[in-house]
């Protein structure tokens, strides 16, 4: 009698996971001590952001300089533009076109030039020539013979010479017209008025400066450009720790995704706050101004304020972008499916825009550069739960 083979007992799902589970005390021990190494990770990493919180502070001015440039740039040609068409419908011409003012502008880099910026403003052309030629030196020209009574000119010593001539001869000497005041008999009119264009290099224009109000503004603004380096450097030692928590709570089968993750993790995040920097910056600042333009209120930006606006910005970008890595996770681990992220689809794209309201300053730009990506890669997280392999 053939001894009948033994089926392998089963185990149930309380037995196999039972080595996993962890109390609600050990998930806050846990919690503790990845806070306590990323914030240690974020010190570490601000400490050596102070040595080169200078170039920090060099690089986040670039996108605000650029925008005030534009600024002022755009209100002179409309100012000149303004000017030229009525100079036109006098019937008189212009001295140069708004392409001959904007190809000055431009530097030949071959030449080491600087970039140029100009400021317009009006002259009396008669009234600044009459200003020039009075400024005019007064010594003996070229040729001029030396006499102890002063200077004179060689040319017309002949004609200084007395003259035979008889009283009948003699003739009233007229004023000549240049000894008259030049501006005697001018009409001061917006018509006789010419442009003058008052160009310098941009490094140099005080518009383009950050103003500090405060004392202590400045080393505030140091030790803020070193937390910023502190943040970007140290951000995959923390990323790890966050997902070293969530990986704590994990099934053991499950905390292979933690470690697949991590990576582009790390990518989107840089991915985000780097679209920030490049894409999002100038056009939501050249919207700002525009406000400042049509109200005729120039700006005046602060350094704190325009430092707090570039945190804001690249953290909430890159956080924002990990939306298809969490998407994917949770279909994953079994929390949703492909199924419910498209069923949903309506009020996740509702739910974006509000969370990209209350990440951006919440201006329409700011919203709209951060919506619209996140809703393609809301799609693009679904097409990776979907097609990519398990």
């Amino acid at each position: 009698m053939s001894a009948v083979p033994s089926k392998p007992i089963k185990k149930n799902d309380q037995d196999l996971f039972t080595e996993t589970t962890m109390t609600f005390g050990e998930h806050l021990e846990e919690l503790r001590v990845c806070l306590w190494r990323a914030i240690v990770g974020l010190v570490l990493c601000t400490i050596g952001g102070l040595f080169i919180g200078d170039y920090v502070v060099e690089i986040i001015e670039h996108p605000l300089t650029n925008a005030l440039k534009d600024y002022y740039q755009s209100a002179a040609e409309k100012e000149y533009t303004a000017w030229a068409a009525e100079q036109q419908q006098a019937g008189h011409t212009v001295p140069y076109t708004i392409e001959e003012i904007r190809a000055v502008a431009i530097p030949d880099k071959t030449l080491g030039e600087k970039e140029l910026i100009f400021e317009l403003e009006f002259v009396h052309p008669t009234t600044l020539e009459a200003t020039l030629n009075s400024l005019k030196p007064s010594g003996p020209a070229p040729g001029a013979e030396t006499t102890r009574a002063g200077p004179v000119d060689a040319t017309k010593s002949a004609e200084a010479k007395p003259q035979d001539t008889s009283p009948g001869d003699a003739k009233t000497v007229e004023p000549r017209p240049d000894s008259q005041p030049a501006a005697a008999n001018l009409r001061y009119t917006r018509a006789s008025l010419a442009p003058l264009l008052l160009w310098h290099p941009i490094d140099s224009d005080s518009r383009f400066k950050l103003q500090a109000t405060g004392t202590t503004e400045v080393f505030t603004v140091w030790l803020k450009a070193a937390l910023v380096v502190g943040a970007l450097v140290s951000s995959p030692w923390v990323f790890y720790q966050i997902w070293m928590f969530v990986g704590a709570g994990l099934y053991k089968h499950e905390r292979k995704y933690v470690y697949t993750f991590l990576p582009f993790s790390l990518g989107l995040f840089f991915l985000g706050a780097a679209t920030a920097y490049l894409f999002v910056f100038e056009p939501v600042l050249t919207f700002l101004f525009s406000f400042n333009q049509s109200l005729g209120i120039d700006p005046d930006p602060k350094i704190s304020e325009w430092l707090g606006f570039v945190l804001l910005l690249p953290l909430g970008f890159g956080v924002s972008f990990q939306l298809p890595l969490v998407m994917l996770f949770m279909e994953r681990i079994g929390v949703m499916t492909v199924r419910d992220f498209l069923e949903k689809w309506r009020i996740a794209v509702l739910v974006i825009f509000i969370v990209s309201a209350v990440l951006t300053p919440a201006d329409p730009y700011s919203i709209f550069f951060m919506a619209v990506p996140l809703t393609f890669l809301y799609f693009g997280g679904i097409l990776l739960a979907k097609y990519l392999p398990k």
